[in-house]
């Protein structure tokens, strides 16, 4: 029967003031709770006791009215109970009789018999459930057979995967529920149709392995101008491009003539008609970071050729709509030859590129028009119509208010002013485009472009730049940045974005100790599905990788500003959608709270999917959300033959939040059957 206990006696906490002769202090621990955790563990709930003599139900004599007072469910500090056993012992001021001595003697025996017991059980249980962190990769997840029809490749887990048998096990005790297509089911592979080959290792700049991109034809048609070779069973970019067959090295030195490229002024570019992206690849030595952007085109996969040389790329065009990018967010544009009618609709595009450069930012143009008294004949063109659309650009360029800063060779540069003071006065003449009155420049998902000047921020003088000015790389990557510092994002504070950095280089240290390969090389295209301030890109600077951070677009805070301005690139998405990738793209994907955020809105198994299809083989998915969400989500990989461990907190196994490690296993499809 459970013991009931009468109101305490008064006194401090329930603590009888003051004893009687007959009644003496006694501080027991008479309780041994002995519970089955989430863990599978024991833990032990220990009871503080005050106790006098009295009876109490449940047949048990015990002095005075027992008081419980229920510890965490750890062991309690015994140094805390015979402390205050010995103040009580001290405020107490009787003599106890001479045949009480031995009475209390055997009292006493009994406490510290008990004592020693409940420490011994409670080191017993933990050391039974303490799991060794793996010592690497393979020790977490090892490769399943490559077999379909093993029993490896089929489910997902391999028998010789040294995953812990001490998985933390939530099912029994949380329940909840999630838009998903239902309980664990399997996912069969897809036809062969919609695949290639299955992708090899060793992202590098100048190598690809032709499996992993089985694509000929721009070896082909770009053989004169050194965009690619085959050389036996690997692509080679020899860094050349149609502008510049000399190589990327070359071109981007003549660059730097004409602009500083050196110093950290210019951090993040962006490269429209990127082709294979050796411009974005051979700028990343110069600590430039350039978001290659092109379309799936007759050239066939430059945007996959582009990543799988581990080059950031999306796949993109110039259209109607807004490029994902907020404004001001690019030091640095360029088209190589990149074929876009800039003075088509009424400047349209270079309208874009206007919205998303930094003020004084820098536009590159090589290739048509640009010296087109030298090449006209090569591009099958007239001089009078090369001549027009190059004037019509000089002249879409000067109502933008952008300045030319030199033509030289086959380069032609112009820069964004540092703010529109001397832009508003100029409409006064220059009727068109006129300044946009949208109230919020950044918004980009499904945004049509307008054919007006997106505004920047007021200034006080023509010398202030708009917005804030930035500090130069490497130091702006942790500088507080000007959308913070200058109060335009509510509730996000200086403060709140330097614990955002203390937050995220604690976990990264954490993600070193659980996922061995992060600082081995092994991990080169990293995704952030929601990178709020960018502190998981900031956390991985000192590895060999490169993050595109990813905002959703119905987040509550767009905070992709803030991300470029510390020096990093990123996009919009909506993660109900596909993203702008070709398959098996990225090594390593970050999620954090996105199945929280998306689980009302959409399916989350088609989001898994969607990771599932841009993920590596053998790459890795980090989760991190509730308990409930992580179950739902790891019985959903399970399906997909993914490899998977729900983990605690680096904070330790108290904090709701968990994390879910899980890996996509190795597999191939069946082959086609051949029709007879």
């Amino acid at each position: 029967m459970p013991v009931k206990s009468a109101e305490p006696p008064p006194g401090a906490s329930g603590i009888p003031a003051s004893f009687s002769d007959n009644e003496y202090p006694m501080y027991l621990l008479v309780h041994v709770g002995l519970r089955q955790g989430a863990y599978g563990a024991l833990h032990w709930n220990i009871c503080r006791c005050v106790a006098g003599k009295k009876e109490v139900s449940g047949g048990l004599s015990a002095p005075l009215p027992l008081l419980l007072i229920w510890s965490h469910p750890s062991l309690m500090s015994f140094l805390e109970i015979f402390a205050g056993c010995n103040i009580m012992a001290k405020e107490y001021s009787g003599s106890p009789k001479h045949h009480q001595l031995e009475s209390k003697r055997k009292r006493l025996t009994w406490i510290l018999g008990v004592s020693g017991l409940c420490i011994l059980f409670y080191i017993l249980g933990a050391w039974q459930n303490t799991t060794p962190a793996p010592s690497n990769q393979s020790e977490v997840y090892s490769r399943v057979g490559c077999d379909v029809g093993s029993p490896a490749a089929g489910d997902g887990h391999s028998s010789s995967s040294s995953l812990s048998s001490a998985s933390l096990d939530f099912e029994s005790h949380h329940q909840v529920e999630i838009n998903n297509s239902g309980g664990t089911q399997s996912f069969p592979p897809c036809d062969m149709s919609y695949s290639e080959y299955t992708p090899c290792q060793d992202p590098s700049r100048d190598y690809a392995w032709y499996d992993n991109i089985p694509h000929k034809e721009l070896s082909i048609e770009k053989a004169v101008q050194n965009w690619i070779q085959v050389e036996g069973e690997r692509f080679r970019f020899p860094g050349g491009g149609t502008m510049f067959p000399r190589g990327a090295d070359a071109y981007i030195d003549d660059i730097n003539e004409l602009i500083p490229l050196t110093g950290g002024t210019i951090r993040t570019a962006i490269d429209t008609g990127c082709g294979v992206a050796s411009w974005g690849a051979y700028l990343l030595k110069r600590d430039i970071l350039a978001m290659s952007f092109a379309p799936r085109d007759t050239h066939e996969a430059q945007v996959q050729f582009a990543l799988e040389r581990g080059v950031p790329a999306m796949i993109g065009i110039l259209a109607s709509q807004r490029m994902p990018y907020p404004a001001r967010a690019f030091d640095m544009a360029h088209c190589s030859r990149c074929l876009i009618p800039w003075n088509a609709y009424d400047g349209l595009y270079l309208l874009e590129v206007d919205r998303v450069l930094r003020p004084g930012g820098y536009w590159i143009l090589s290739g048509p028009p640009v010296r087109w008294k030298k090449y006209w004949r090569g591009w099958e063109r007239t001089q009078e119509d090369l001549k027009q659309e190059q004037d019509a650009i000089e002249d879409v360029a000067m109502r933008l208010c952008w300045k030319k800063v030199i033509e030289k060779g086959d380069l032609a540069v112009w820069q964004k002013p540092i703010n529109h003071i001397g832009c508003v006065e100029s409409r006064k003449l220059i009727k068109t485009p006129h300044i946009c009155k949208s109230d919020n420049p950044d918004t980009a998902w499904y945004r049509d472009m307008e054919t007006c000047i997106t505004p920047l921020p007021d200034v006080r003088d023509s010398e202030e730049v708009a917005g804030g000015a930035l500090e130069k790389w490497p130091k702006r990557a942790f500088s507080i940045p000007p959308r913070i510092s200058s109060g335009s994002l509510p509730g996000i504070t200086a403060q709140n974005f330097q614990e955002d950095n203390e937050l995220w280089k604690d976990r990264v240290a954490h993600y070193k100790q659980i996922i061995r390969g992060l600082h081995q090389g092994r991990y080169r295209n990293v995704m952030d599905m929601n990178a709020y301030l960018g502190g998981f890109a900031a956390a991985l600077l000192k590895y060999h990788v490169w993050v595109m951070n990813v905002i959703p677009a119905n987040s509550n805070q767009d905070t992709l500003g803030v991300i470029y301005e510390r020096g990093f690139i990123g996009t919009y998405h909506d993660w109900c959608e596909a993203f702008s990738t070709y398959p098996r793209t990225y090594d390593l994907i970050h999620a954090s709270n996105v199945f929280s955020i998306y689980q009302d809105r959409c399916d989350i198994t088609h989001i898994l999917l969607e990771i599932d299809r841009i993920l590596r083989p053998e790459g890795t998915a980090i989760f991190r959300d509730t308990v409930e969400v992580l179950v739902k989500i790891q019985s959903i990989t399970d399906g997909m033959r993914w490899n998977s461990q729900i983990m605690d907190h680096e904070s330790g196994p108290f904090n709701p939040e968990k994390i879910l490690v899980a890996v996509k296993s190795y597999w191939t499809g069946e082959a086609n059957p051949k029709p007879h």
